[in-house]
């Protein structure tokens, strides 16, 4: 059962056009937000373009339990360089996504209006993210929705090397022990796809969706003790 009311009913996601785009308009309420994820839709735009509503085919996922380490990273994680915390620094860590600079990009998609969207959230329990520090300074994180039992994958960003990394390391091993199915990474990326990541079409990707979203949503803020 639904935790929210929505007042927008959003396609199929197999209605799709050839890009991925479902849908145009809307707003970002949690409410629209919340009934879009449930169906495997998220929002990309930019500030001047109405909100713009996506599904790919083929979607990347990850099993939380397949992420792939490389021993360069177990060294890296293993000496302690990185501390890590859940949930304690939301602010810093969508902003610090917001201004990372990405190949093939000129502005951010991360928008004011969605920062206020997705602070919203946060505060609601739905919104996560992973902190990772380096001497006490944010050195790298990530963020994403919570729903059911799918991590949804925002955006990531490193201040320092492999930083980002050490945050998808953490989230898993969370996520893993959580019973959660998967993490949606969305896109296709070449670096999802090294750290284990893979495709599925969309009809697949419907399916693991349904099955994960009949789980309770846990609306909590996560522990924020994690160990290095």
């Amino acid at each position: 059962m639904k935790e929210w009311s929505s007042a927008y009913q959003f396609p199929a996601i197999e209605t799709a056009s050839p890009e991925g785009l479902v849908a145009i308009g809307g707003d970002l309420e949690p409410s629209t937000l919340l009934e879009a994820y449930s169906k495997g839709i998220f929002p990309w735009f930019t500030n001047n373009s109405p909100v713009l509503w996506w599904s790919l085919n083929p979607r990347m996922i990850l099993y939380p339990q397949n992420l792939h380490i490389s021993k360069s990273l177990i060294r890296i994680i293993k000496s302690e360089k990185y501390s890590v915390s859940f949930d304690t620094d939301f602010d810093s860590v969508i902003r610090n996504c917001a201004a990372a600079k990405r190949k093939g990009e000129n502005e951010t998609w991360i928008t004011k209006e969605m920062i206020e969207a997705y602070t919203k959230l946060h505060r609601m329990g739905y919104v996560h993210s992973t902190a990772v520090y380096q001497n006490g300074r944010l050195a790298g994180g990530l963020y994403g929705v919570a729903l059911g039992k799918v991590f949804f994958g925002e955006s990531m960003f490193a201040l320092e090397r492999d930083a980002s990394k050490v945050a998808l390391v953490k989230l898993a091993e969370k996520l893993s022990h959580d019973g959660f199915h998967f993490i949606d990474c969305q896109q296709d990326t070449a670096h999802m796809a090294r750290m284990g990541a893979i495709t599925v079409s969309i009809n697949t990707f419907k399916e693991m969706l349904a099955r994960a979203m009949k789980h309770i949503t846990v609306t909590q803020l996560w522990d924020k003790t994690v160990s290095p």
